[in-house]
């Protein structure tokens, strides 16, 4: 298992209860395919450095995870199928 950091820029139309929504459908994706969700930090509203979908401002969300890697690939297609995500990077972390 490798150690990933997931950053997602959510719309700002989501709410809190929206927000958690996220988490927790990004958090049964990782622990249903026997990973390790380490830790979830909401970052709050930031100012984008350029307009996303006419948006000029989004949330921030910073997800520290362990995932097979064959898995990541679907983790990926999941989050770019979601409408509320606006973007999202995902990087393995070094050893």
């Amino acid at each position: 298992m490798n150690n990933y950091e997931l950053v997602t820029v959510i719309s700002p139309e989501v709410d809190d209860e929206g927000m958690t929504g996220i988490v927790d459908k990004v958090s049964k994706f990782i622990s249903d395919k026997d990973g390790i969700v380490e830790e979830t930090d909401r970052w709050g509203m930031k100012k984008l450095a350029y307009p996303i979908k006419r948006f000029l401002e989004a949330n921030y969300m910073l997800t520290r995870f362990k995932l097979e890697p064959k898995f990541v690939i679907e983790l990926e297609a999941n989050l770019r199928a979601s409408e509320e995500i606006l973007r999202h990077l995902i990087v393995k972390e070094g050893n």
